[in-house]
């Protein structure tokens, strides 16, 4: 079993609305109520979380927006001081590529790509979406790019191939996630601290037949709050103290699974040939 912290950092747009606490001024610009709720993260939540992947030994996965390079450099040299795994997230997290021409969405996918491989010396081998958004033409975009694998589609517990050649996905949630539990559905603390052991214990068991991937997708303006960030940090070392689970990122997760798949390919040819 492979798991993987995916550290959403984010940056938004102060006059656009966005992922949002409490809708009724989420239309306004300037909207401070539901701004300064998200730049909580990047000012405090982050530095806390920090703490609790360093205690636990936890190496994220960091899904990263493009424009927080030139706007938070504490975070990202926070992020190359441990060799974070750095996933394309967009330019920010209030634009959308969906309904964008092929060509528009060639320019803004080549100006996330190129700003990240410039800030941290690597290209970006993963993207997620802002908001989890595609068009149709955004897998064989990165490919052109040179990226290999999305978190788009979030409907397996393995890695698979998609149909664009060289490219694969690699499993996200949007179940196991902060937004989703805390602001959607009203989680506690408690209760998210259930959830994060409940699906560890299930899948540990189907990893017994066959290997599976545990995303727990997080934002530091949500799980590291005050009050919720010692149930994030009893998450970490329920994950980090179990034995049998990898602590991985999603770069290694997608090699072991290219890796195996080779194996697998390589050997069904020579048992073919041996009752031949």
């Amino acid at each position: 079993m492979a798991f993987y912290l995916g550290l959403n950092i984010e940056h938004y747009q102060v006059d656009k609305p966005s992922t949002s606490i409490f809708g009724g001024t989420a239309a306004l610009a300037p909207d401070p109520l539901n701004y300064g709720w998200r730049d909580y993260g990047p000012r405090v939540g982050i530095w806390r979380m920090l703490q609790s992947l360093d205690r636990h030994g936890v190496r994220a996965t960091a899904l990263v927006n493009s424009g927080v390079f030139s706007r938070y450099p504490q975070i990202v040299q926070a992020g190359l001081d441990r060799d974070w795994a750095w996933v394309a997230h967009g330019r920010d997290n209030s634009t959308l590529q969906a309904g964008m021409t092929q060509e528009e969405e060639r320019a803004y996918l080549t100006e996330v790509v190129d700003t990240i491989e410039a800030a941290t010396g690597r290209r970006p081998r993963g993207w997620l979406g802002p908001a989890l958004t595609e068009t149709f033409e955004t897998p064989s975009l990165l490919a052109e790019l040179g990226l290999q694998y999305t978190l788009d589609w979030t409907n397996d517990e393995q890695p698979y191939e998609l149909a664009v050649p060289g490219m694969y996905s690699v499993p996200y949630s949007i179940e196991l996630n902060d937004v989703t539990l805390f602001v959607t559905k009203s989680y506690t603390g408690p209760e998210f601290l259930q959830a994060v052991r409940d699906q560890l214990d299930q899948l540990y068991e189907d990893s017994a037949e066959s290997g599976r991937v545990m995303a727990l997708c997080v934002h530091p303006f949500s799980v590291s709050q005050p009050f919720r960030h010692r149930y994030f940090d009893q998450a970490l070392e329920y994950i980090a103290g179990h034995a049998g689970v990898w602590l991985a990122t999603s770069d290694e997760i997608l090699d072991a699974y290219r890796a195996q798949r080779g194996a697998k390919e390589e050997a069904e040819p020579a048992r073919g040939g041996s009752q031949q």
